[in-house]
């Protein structure tokens, strides 16, 4: 199988090392990725600068590699249109490992899930993979791109939905810690928004964002409540926004509505 991996932590996290090596062993791997962290970068696109590609040395196992200066949503973009050759075209596209987790409402900054959005959008079966602790250490990733390279295996014959990628979140904690597999729908938010009011050593203000976690029912079907009760979340996610079930309603409301 032809898969196609990046990432929004850039071309030398240790994330996409792992998922690289774990995947190569199986598959034809091909690499696109930004050449630096482009984190909570969500669903931007390069517009109005040159978007520059470089073939770099392939390495963990993958077939060939590049690094762009654009983002997680550029890579699978120019990857698909102009990068890769006909015959290394993408069977299945993965985002990661992201270091932190991408659940709830967050996911709508997440420059991971973006990128494997992007696959969904040509059609093609897109997983974004996140570990939800922010260490950045290889050995730390090994247990989630196993996991990954197993699933997907697993997954070979599972017809993935329209518009739809999976979101997997696998805690930072040793393999016997994890207590199992959980498919779950969004939680609300991750963290709750807050921004602390600060002075520089100059004393002008700035703003550093914080806040604090969200708390949920640890009976929740969430993917918040999955990763507190140590498992490993999977969450199927579509990028269709439209809600068929209001429309006739809000036709009832303007059918008599004059410009």
């Amino acid at each position: 199988m032809n898969i196609l991996i990046s990432n929004d932590d850039g071309i030398l996290a240790n994330g996409i090392h792992a998922l690289m090596e774990a995947m190569s062993k199986d598959n034809d791997v091909y690499v696109v990725a930004p050449d630096r962290e482009r984190s909570a970068s969500g669903h931007s696109l390069t517009l109005h600068t040159p978007l520059r590609v470089e073939e770099i040395d392939a390495k963990y196992g993958a077939k060939k590699c590049w690094v762009t200066t654009g983002t997680p949503g550029d890579c699978i973009k120019i990857a698909i249109n102009s990068i890769l050759a006909d015959n290394e075209l993408p069977d299945l596209i993965l985002s990661g490992i992201n270091h932190g987790p991408n659940l709830g409402g967050d996911i709508l900054y997440s420059g991971t899930v973006s990128c494997a959005m992007e696959g969904a959008l040509y059609g093609i079966p897109s997983i974004a993979v996140s570990l939800t602790s922010m260490s950045t250490k290889y050995e730390d990733f090994l247990l989630a791109a196993d996991f990954t390279a197993k699933l997907v295996k697993n997954l070979k014959k599972y017809k993935f939905q329209p518009k739809t990628i999976l979101n997997i979140n696998v805690p930072g904690l040793e393999k016997d810690d994890i207590s199992g597999i959980a498919i779950t729908e969004l939680g609300r938010r991750m963290f709750t928004d807050d921004y602390e009011k600060r002075l520089d050593p100059r004393g002008k203000v700035y703003y550093w964002m914080a806040g604090e976690l969200v708390t949920e029912p640890e009976d929740a079907k969430t993917d918040i409540a999955a990763i507190r009760n140590n498992k490993i979340s999977i969450t199927p996610i579509t990028f269709d926004m439209t809600r068929p079930e209001y429309m006739k309603e809000l036709e009832s409301e303007i059918k008599d509505f004059k410009i």
